[in-house]
C-alpha cells in the first residue's frame, strides 16, 4: 500500500506534524527524509530496507551515496537527501560554542562531534588563547580507513596564524580501538617539541571513537 493510501492517522508526515517527531519510528523518519518509495515498495518499506542494508542508523550515517544507491529503489536524488540530513545534523552538532579546555575530557568533548560516525581517520587542531578558551577547531588532515597524516609544521602553522598560545589534537578510530599506534605516540612527542620549540602550549592528544576516547601519553 502506498503510504498516500494509508489512513491519515498512520501517515508519517501527518503524525509528524500533529503529535511530534518523537512519535515516529526510525523508518517512519527517514521515509519522510526519502519522499517516495521505488521498485515495488511504499516510503517506509524502502526506508526499512536502506537501515537494514547499512545495518542500523550509525552505518547509515557513516554511509556514501553511492552505498546507498546500491539499493533498489534508491537513486541520486534520494541517497543525496539521506547524506545532505546526517551532515546538516553533524555541523548542528559542531557550530561554534565558546568553550574552554582545561583537561583532556574537555578536548575529546569539543572534537567529538567532528570526529564520531566517519568512516575515515579525521585529525583536527583545537587552537586555544592562553586561558584555554577554544578559538577555533580545524580539519588538519583527512586519510583512510585506519591512518591519516598528522602534519606537525601543518598544525602549528594553523595555531600561530589563528592567534593561539595553546592547542591539543584529536583524531578518530573508525575501528573503535582506543590503542594508539606507534604513528600516533611519535606524532604526539613531535607535536610536544615542537611546541615548546616555537613558545606554544601543547595541550594534549586525544584518540575518539563513537563511544569513547582516550589520551595519548607521551
Amino acid at each position: 500500500m502506498r503510504v498516500k493510501d494509508m489512513p491519515p492517522t498512520d501517515q508519517p508526515r501527518e503524525r509528524l506534524l500533529s503529535i511530534g517527531a518523537t512519535a515516529l519510528a526510525d523508518r517512519e523518519l527517514l521515509a519522510l527524509l526519502l519522499g517516495s518509495g521505488g521498485r515495488g515498495a511504499n516510503a517506509v518499506e524502502l526506508a526499512s530496507h536502506l537501515i537494514a542494508h547499512c545495518g542500523d542508523l550509525r552505518g547509515l550515517a557513516r554511509s556514501d551515496p553511492h552505498r546507498l544507491m546500491s539499493v533498489p529503489g534508491i537513486g541520486p536524488a534520494k541517497a543525496a537527501r539521506v547524506v545532505a540530513a546526517f551532515h546538516l545534523m553533524r555541523q548542528a552538532q559542531t557550530e561554534p560554542e565558546r568553550r574552554r579546555v582545561t583537561c583532556s575530557g574537555d578536548l575529546a568533548a569539543v572534537v567529538s562531534p567532528m570526529l564520531r560516525c566517519l568512516s575515515h581517520e579525521r585529525v583536527v587542531a583545537v587552537v586555544c588563547d592562553s586561558g584555554g578558551a577554544v578559538l577555533r577547531r580545524a580539519i588538519v588532515s583527512e586519510g583512510g580507513s585506519d591512518h591519516a597524516v598528522a602534519p606537525v609544521r601543518e598544525i602549528v602553522t594553523t595555531v600561530l596564524t589563528s592567534g593561539g598560545s595553546s592547542f591539543g589534537l584529536a583524531h578518530n578510530h573508525p575501528s573503535g580501538s582506543l590503542d594508539p599506534s606507534p604513528a600516533d605516540l611519535d606524532v604526539t612527542a613531535r607535536l610536544r617539541e615542537a611546541a615548546e620549540t616555537v613558545g606554544l602550549r601543547f595541550l594534549d592528544h586525544v584518540i575518539v571513537t563513537d563511544t569513547a576516547w582516550r589520551r595519548i601519553a607521551g
